[in-house]
């Protein structure tokens, strides 16, 4: 039994009907294990089983109890958006699990009844890796398993017209997560990169953010429980624009990698 020290691209997969996460090795992922808590060990054993890239379903990096959004951290992304920028405290709210889907997945357009204008904003998100509840700013980042990248879709005349965020950010494929979680990466400083249909419409970096990422996680743990495989989506810098049907939306973040996403 061999044992990985310190893995650093980490994918979940379906293979033969059962889910495993796996060590990604360029074209090769190398079995890890069937559950987040195993992941999350401090050692990473393997008995040297790979397996092919492409031959694999690949699924959003966690299945997580909540998926905490923070709005408007961002001042251009909140004026263009009509938030408020530069906030003293977070603005907060949550995704159903419903809502995610992998890299590579289908972002369904729901039916122009109910939302005639669906926005892209490109993500980093953060996945919690231990149980956390009124966690110390200085302590935050140790709470952070890893980074992976977001899509918080939204139907944004829901949101202009709703006093609450729930409907147009909850619906069925709005939560685009993956390909990866990295490990051991500081999430202060990562560019972030949105392409539509070859187009770049965002171009920013987390170091734009007018909160810190250890006060926001120390920030929402005052409120709620962290749970080990809850996501922690930082925010969008702006661009934020709208998708139709054929789309093609790529979110590139700096030592992370390439969420792709198809619109229908």
């Amino acid at each position: 039994m061999k044992t990985l020290q310190q893995a650093k691209t980490i994918v979940r997969y379906q293979y033969h009907e059962h889910i495993y996460y796996g060590f990604v090795e360029e074209d090769e992922i190398i079995e890890l294990c069937s559950n987040f808590t195993d992941l999350v060990n401090n050692e990473l054993n393997y008995d040297g089983v790979r397996i092919k890239y492409n031959e694999v379903k690949i699924l959003a990096p966690v299945a997580p109890s909540k998926i905490v959004n923070f709005g408007w951290t961002y001042a251009e992304h909140a004026t263009e958006t009509g938030g408020k920028a530069n906030l003293a405290e977070p603005f907060l709210f949550l995704k159903p699990p419903s809502s995610l889907i992998p890299d590579q997945g289908e972002i369904i357009l729901p039916s122009t009844h109910l939302t005639k204008q669906v926005e892209l904003e490109g993500e980093v998100a953060l996945i919690i890796g231990k149980r956390g509840k009124n966690i110390k700013e200085e302590e935050a980042l140790d709470y952070v398993f890893g980074c992976t990248i977001f899509n918080d879709v939204t139907a944004r005349d829901l949101t202009k017209s709703d006093p609450q965020f729930t409907r147009g950010k909850g619906f069925d494929t709005f939560g685009p997560l993956g390909p990866y979680i990295v490990t051991g990466i500081d999430p202060s400083s990562l560019s972030i990169k949105t392409t539509l249909n070859g187009k770049v419409v965002q171009d920013g970096n987390t170091n734009q953010m007018s909160l810190s990422i250890p006060y926001l996680i120390s920030w929402v743990s005052q409120v709620m429980t962290l749970e080990p495989g809850d996501v922690l989506a930082t925010g969008s810098p702006s661009g934020s624009c709208p998708m139709r049907s054929g789309d093609t939306v790529i979110v590139e973040v700096e030592k992370i990698g390439k969420l792709t996403n198809y619109v229908k």
